[in-house]
């Protein structure tokens, strides 16, 4: 396990942030439906029903149902957040970095693929003051990001012409990860973590990719 996922990504209790407990059922219900069914075709009483409380119960802890989606996006935006500034903050070169960043944040996707789901792709859902706020943490992990190219570009490891746009195309490879991933496929989460790390090092001229 790398210092980035063991630090924020290796939770032993999913949402253990999130309490008191009903509140914690309401928002691992909310995931679920959200996965299987979108934001927009989920009704509170359908969340309800999945966390086994009334319609009413859920009101005591969640004014709307757009406050469960804004804190299961915070929240998840924080955590992914922190695995990419743990792996941008280690002692490697950029090249370590850079393969640490993408192999635990894949991991993280393949890992959490139902509530990554939720909070890579029902961004739209939100209202304006809870998308700019996630949008501002959206922004803070591709400044991660681009800021190991950077350092990599700089230290002569990396040959990128576009920075910005190199960035963009790592953070999409890896958040699309959520959408494939099936734990019955062929591949662990280890091993698409490892197989991305090689082929975003290859993809930015690492001199050292797919020597690991």
């Amino acid at each position: 396990m790398s210092t980035a996922e063991g630090t924020a990504g290796g939770d032993t209790r999913p949402w253990g942030e999130v309490t008191p407990d009903a509140a914690r059922r309401l928002l691992l219900a909310a995931v679920e439906a959200f996965a299987e069914r979108g934001y927009h075709a989920t009704t509170t009483r359908d969340i309800a029903g999945r966390a086994g409380m009334s319609p009413a119960a859920l009101y005591i802890h969640y004014k709307t149902k757009e406050e469960l989606l804004h804190r299961i996006s915070r929240i998840g935006h924080e955590k992914a957040l922190d695995i990419l500034r743990t792996a941008s903050g280690g002692d490697g070169t950029a090249t370590e970095r850079l393969a640490d960043a993408v192999s635990s944040f894949v991991r993280w996707h393949a890992r959490g693929r139902t509530t990554a789901r939720v909070v890579q792709y029902e961004l739209d859902s939100l209202g304006p003051d809870a998308r700019a706020e996630i949008v501002g943490l959206r922004r803070q992990v591709d400044a991660e990001v681009r800021g190991i190219i950077e350092d990599g570009v700089r230290a002569g490891e990396f040959d990128v012409p576009d920075v910005p746009g190199t960035t963009l195309a790592v953070l999409s490879l890896c958040i699309d990860v959520a959408r494939w991933f099936n734990v019955d496929g062929p591949r662990t989460p280890e091993e698409v973590g490892a197989l991305y790390a090689d082929l975003v090092l290859r993809m930015v001229g690492a001199d050292d990719a797919g020597t690991s």
